[in-house]
């Protein structure tokens, strides 16, 4: 698998809700999100698109606002009513009219909507790649949907992984450490 291509990446972050990061020990809640809003915010400044989902969105359910205020203006969060995002049309459609090759997936749960999303994004002919440190289900399922991911042909990396082969040189990491401030249990 070659390295993620900065130009032809798509950050998709899945169904970061309350009532998913409820199932998590409280303490590696807090560090999931600020962890999944530094990459958004990294996509953002590198103008890597994001799409973005929250499952059975209503008026108590969506996702969480922290992450949503990231989200440029005007754009949607998508009410995913299925596990694989790409078995829903609008959200696919969304992701096909970027024309992009490479997808990075952060989110929850792993073992269902980011392995099911994966796998299907693979199959699709997508280079995908999950953020190991970025994704999040209770244990052992975290791992049960990383294994299964990797031996569906998914690149399961850190987000610390990912922001380098996206940023590829020195210059680019100044400036983006210049804008983005990096979470406290990351070193970068």
């Amino acid at each position: 698998m070659p390295l993620i291509e900065r130009a032809n990446s798509v950050l998709v972050v899945v169904d970061v809700q309350d009532s998913f990061l409820s199932k998590l020990p409280l303490h590696e809640r807090e560090p999931l999100v600020a962890r999944i809003a530094w990459i958004m915010q990294v996509a953002i400044a590198l103008e890597i698109p994001i799409v973005a989902t929250a499952e059975d969105e209503s008026d108590t359910v969506e996702l969480l606002p922290l992450l949503k205020n990231l989200l440029p203006p005007g754009q949607c969060v998508f009410n995913k009513m299925v596990f694989s995002l790409y078995g829903q049309y609008d959200i696919r459609e969304a992701i096909e009219v970027l024309g992009k090759t490479d997808v990075v997936l952060v989110g929850q749960e792993t073992d269902v909507c980011i392995a099911q999303s994966a796998i299907d994004l693979r199959d699709a002919g997508y280079q995908v790649w999950v953020a190991n440190d970025a994704t999040a289900s209770p244990w052992p399922h975290h791992d049960a949907g990383l294994r299964r991911m990797e031996n569906g042909g998914v690149v399961i990396s850190g987000i610390k992984g990912i922001y380098y082969e996206w940023v590829r040189d020195v210059p680019t990491a100044i400036a983006i450490d210049k804008v983005v401030t990096s979470p406290p249990d990351l070193v970068l």
